[in-house]
């Protein structure tokens, strides 16, 4: 299956969630926010939340520093 990711095209598997995703990409989902299509997803449907074809995600990190 085909998405975009930040503006990449990527190859995923089917059935895929946003936390697989994410720990696949070795991002904290506690730390990164995720655009899907346009709207923001929440936290607690990263889980629950499948990736379809053609979705559209922007992945957007919280990084400290000072």
């Amino acid at each position: 299956m085909k998405i975009t990711v930040n503006g990449r095209l990527r190859e995923t598997a089917g059935n895929e969630t946003i936390t697989a995703l994410l720990v696949a990409s070795n991002l904290q989902p506690a730390a990164t926010v995720v655009e899907r299509n346009g709207v923001i997803v929440e936290r607690t449907d990263y889980t629950t939340t499948t990736l379809e074809e053609g979705d559209v995600l922007e992945l957007v990190r919280f990084v400290g520093g000072g």
